[in-house]
């Protein structure tokens, strides 16, 4: 399965462009998406040479049943993080009025 992170130029979005979760990158569309469908965002940063990324992509974004949950229950927005370091991969729920 392939999502529209193919399109991305980010390494580390490229690394999730076949994942089973149906992700969008930072885009207007997701925002707009997630208030049609009365869905929360989850959020998830991280970057292309953190390790705890890559184990959290393969335990979690790889598995069909966690995609599935978060496919059904919530709009899936990924970011590389700015800093271009990552110690930990980072998830956070918003809320449409863009609470967390």
């Amino acid at each position: 399965m392939s999502n529209r992170l193919k399109y991305e130029k980010s390494p580390y979005l490229l690394q999730h462009a076949d994942n089973p979760v149906d992700w969008f990158p930072w885009c207007q569309e997701a925002f707009e998406k997630a208030e049609r469908e009365d869905k929360p965002i989850f959020l998830s940063i991280g970057y292309s040479t953190c390790h705890w990324c890559h184990v959290m992509a393969h335990e979690s974004f790889e598995d069909e049943t966690v995609a599935a949950l978060l496919n059904r229950s919530f709009i899936s927005l990924i970011l590389r993080s700015a800093a271009g370091i990552c110690v930990v991969p980072m998830q956070d729920y918003l809320g449409l009025d863009n609470s967390c």
